[in-house]
């Protein structure tokens, strides 16, 4: 016989956890290396709640705990048709040989419903970030660090926002032990709602996050523009007419000139002579007027004077007016011709300041807006059915929805699962990690029970909402959970579970 050693007690002593690949041995009264379980006198434990989403508000949020003994468990204020068992604090079907967490049935209007629930491990994830500036916050590709690492790039601009594409395998396994680790960090605290700081290489520092306000370079940004030059010379034509000899909306991307453009045009604007130096497009829209920056409209100009060439003197005349304004109106100008056709600036008259007001007044507030995207085409769909594809084609013929924390999620055509969810959208702290690293999301199938006949569930493991409710567990489950907490449904969330 061989001798123990101290290390194999020590190992004995411990219980080992597989709700991810990385398997911690965990001591009791300790938790694992992601704080999602822990040893409780030799049995793991899911620390964080089960989150139960309820139709009405009747108990505030208050945390409920499970019962030992289901059967003595007096009954639940929440009535089973408001309440929505979501995966936050399920738990996990990794390393997926098992049947999800809990397989839910209820009864809606009728029909016989069940909702498969499980946390998942995103190996394969990231987040789409949007920030509401037509600042220019670095070029096209270049990378986003968080700590001096690289975590993703700035994508392709759209109208009033900025895009970056943070996270996805490459970062998270691809790159050194460092950058997968900080790559996971930024992303789990992005989806839950924290801020972080970040650096663009060639570019602004931001401080985000997800519904706040984006910080650049140490300042707020407080407007999403209005539309581009050339939409607010259409929006604000006619407003304009009669005020003014002549308008230019500067923008990084597509200057305005009132009297050159259509809608000048069309309600009969004077031409003014006056020359813009850009690539004109079309009539009344320039490109490139300027190099991108932090100024006037997402250009590097600090006086907008510099976009124009000399003005025509066979059309213009001394003492014309010109009206020059950022899309977003917080920078604006009004000048009048001299006896030599030169712009000069002067005070802005009483009568155009409701336009400036006008402008303003449409720039929505700027936000920071993450969303988690994932794939779940891979082996989470063993804990739905015992042929995953069919999870698939169920899910593109819509036979099944998909939600994460009972928020809803769009899903990207093609091959696989692949979800995209607003985070604000989901309850607080609905995201964890495993120390892989990935992160860890909660997702729900929803579907008729015929349909989840016929795309071979799990039918042996299908407990009523009724028995969840009353603190049971599935018996796949070789963990407990620590207790179970309601929350309200968001007002902007559909009730998940529809026939």
């Amino acid at each position: 016989m061989t001798m123990k050693t101290s290390r194999d007690k020590r190992v004995e002593e411990k219980i080992r956890c597989d709700a991810c690949p990385v398997m911690c041995y965990i001591a009791d009264g300790k938790s694992g290396a992601c704080d999602r379980y822990a040893n409780d006198g030799g049995q793991l434990v899911r620390l964080d709640p089960l989150l139960v989403m309820q139709r009405r508000i009747d108990d505030g949020g208050q945390l409920v705990p499970f019962l030992d003994n289901a059967d003595d468990w007096n009954g639940d204020l929440i009535a089973p048709q408001d309440a929505f068992v979501t995966a936050v604090g399920a738990g996990t079907t990794y390393p997926d040989y098992k049947p999800a967490p809990f397989i839910v049935s209820s009864v809606v209007d009728g029909v016989d419903m069940v909702t498969v629930v499980s946390e998942g491990i995103f190996s394969y994830c990231g987040a789409k970030v949007k920030i509401d500036t037509d600042r220019h916050i670095g070029p096209e590709t270049a990378l986003v660090r968080v700590d001096g690492e690289p975590v993703g790039h700035v994508t392709t601009g759209e109208y009033g926002s900025q895009m970056l594409s943070l996270g996805g395998v490459h970062h998270l396994t691809g790159g050194g032990k460092k950058e997968g680790r900080v790559t996971c960090a930024t992303l789990l605290a992005l989806c839950n709602g924290e801020a972080v700081d970040m650096q663009i290489d060639d570019g602004s520092s931001l401080l985000l996050q997800a519904g706040k306000p984006p910080v650049i370079n140490g300042v707020v940004e407080a407007r999403m523009r209005v539309g581009c030059g050339s939409a607010t010379v259409g929006m604000f034509a006619a407003q304009w007419q009669g005020l003014v000899d002549e308008v230019v909306i500067v923008d990084d991307h597509i200057t305005g000139v009132m009297s050159e453009h259509q809608a000048g045009k069309v309600i009969g604007w004077p031409s003014s002579g006056i020359k813009i130096i850009g690539r004109r497009s079309t009539p009344g829209r320039y490109f490139q007027v300027a190099e991108p920056g932090t100024g006037w409209g997402g250009t590097n100009l600090t006086d907008p004077l510099t976009i124009l060439g000399p003005f025509d003197a066979k059309i213009a005349k001394p003492g014309q007016s010109l009206l020059m304004i950022s899309t977003t109106g917080e920078q604006f100008a009004y000048y009048e011709l001299d006896e030599n056709l030169l712009p000069i600036e002067t005070e802005m008259p009483e009568r155009l300041q409701p336009s400036i007001r006008r402008i303003e007044e449409n720039c929505e507030p700027a936000l920071t807006s993450v969303s988690f995207m994932g794939g779940a085409g891979g082996s989470l769909r063993a804990g739905v059915t015992e042929n995953p594809v069919m999870l698939t084609r169920s899910v593109k013929d819509a036979l099944t929805r998909v939600t994460c924390g009972g928020a809803p999620v769009y899903i990207w055509p093609g091959g696989g699962i692949t979800l995209m969810v607003d985070v604000t959208s989901l309850p607080e702290n609905a995201f964890g990690y495993v120390p892989t690293p990935a992160l860890v999301a909660p997702i729900e199938f929803t579907m008729r029970r015929e349909d989840y006949i016929a795309l071979g569930g799990h039918l042996d493991h299908v407990m009523s909402i009724d028995d969840v409710l009353a603190g049971k567990i599935g018996r796949q489950n070789d963990h407990k959970l620590s207790g179970k907490k309601h929350f309200a449904q968001q007002p902007q969330n559909p009730w998940p579970i529809r026939r």
